[in-house]
């Protein structure tokens, strides 16, 4: 079928798109640290019954040591804190400009991959987050009645939503390492036959520790008591469970089929027009208005996501 990975990859954005809006709003319902304490133990359940379906096992098999550790980072910096800084920023600004922030991602992978892994910094690189940056200060700053620059967020919020990028692209350079280490330790006769699903048992090891990290920060902070009366919110957990599935589960298991049928490129640049497609859902839902700065700055945002992938 023509066409095939670029329409999986559209599913894929409008999944993002999904999992964002219900993660709003189970995130208002039950709170940031229950929210993810259930969207943690949903995505580990998952994960384990994938793994046992694929490998056999519904424990991570064949990981060592290294890998472990490097995994388990990745899931405190990118599950832990970028998604604690992420569903934060859904309740001060909402999923729409929280989406908008995420694009900074790719900047910080790019980043961090230099600092950690040697990877170079191309002038392409350098001009795709020159290129994002401006879309997300077109859709942030306005004019006050002074006709001064001024910024129409919440300071908390823009700077959850930058730590959510953060999070995320550190996370993701952790996680290359770990899955690295991880192939190492399969013994070579076994690897080709289970290869395809060694990214999916090393989430299972990262949704572990934010698992552990989320329910830990509950029970000392003290609001452990908040976390029984949700089982009785049936809208909250039904956001929670739809959060799941459509991200996580169904998002990132289509994102790695689409892949295998168009360029890499191509894929990532339409599972990033999320900032765009939230857009009217957010108006719909949260009566968020939409400004064509607002427009024009997540097109720009999507601009400068593409220029890392097709350049």
């Amino acid at each position: 079928m023509m066409y095939l990975g670029e329409i999986i990859s559209l599913f894929v954005a409008l999944s993002w798109t999904i999992a964002a809006l219900s993660s709003e709003i189970g995130s208002r319902r039950l709170g940031v640290f229950v929210m993810n304490v259930w969207r943690m133990a949903l995505a580990l359940l998952l994960s384990a019954l994938l793994m046992w379906a694929t490998l056999g096992s519904p424990w991570p098999v064949y990981a060592g040591q290294s890998a472990w550790l490097w995994l388990l980072a990745s899931g405190v910096v990118g599950y832990f804190f970028g998604d604690w800084c992420l569903f934060n920023s859904y309740i001060i600004i909402g999923s729409r400009f929280g989406q908008l922030f995420m694009t900074l991602a790719p900047m910080f992978t790019a980043l961090f991959a230099w600092v950690m892994l040697g990877q170079q910094l191309s002038f392409n690189s350098l001009l795709a987050m020159a290129v994002t940056l401006s879309g997300i200060i077109i859709s942030i700053l306005g004019h006050d009645t002074h006709h001064h620059l001024s910024l129409n967020l919440p300071v908390k919020g823009v700077l959850y939503g930058i730590g959510a990028a953060l999070g995320q692209g550190v996370g993701l350079v952790l996680s290359k390492i770990g899955v690295d280490h991880y192939i190492a330790d399969v013994p070579a006769d076994v690897l080709p036959s289970v290869i395809d699903y060694l990214p999916f048992a090393s989430n299972a090891i990262r949704c572990i520790a934010g698992l552990v990290c989320f329910s830990g920060w509950l029970f000392l902070s003290g609001h452990i008591d908040t976390f029984l009366p949700s089982m009785k919110d049936r809208k909250g957990l039904a956001a929670m469970v739809i959060a799941v599935f459509s991200g996580p589960f169904i998002g990132v298991g289509f994102s790695l089929m689409a892949v295998q049928f168009t360029a890499a490129g191509i894929a990532s640049t339409i599972m990033a027009t999320t900032p765009i497609l939230i857009l009217l859902p957010s108006r719909w839902l949260f009566g968020q208005p939409v400004t064509f700065r607002n427009v024009i700055g997540a097109v720009v945002c999507l601009i400068g996501v593409s220029l890392f992938f097709l350049l």
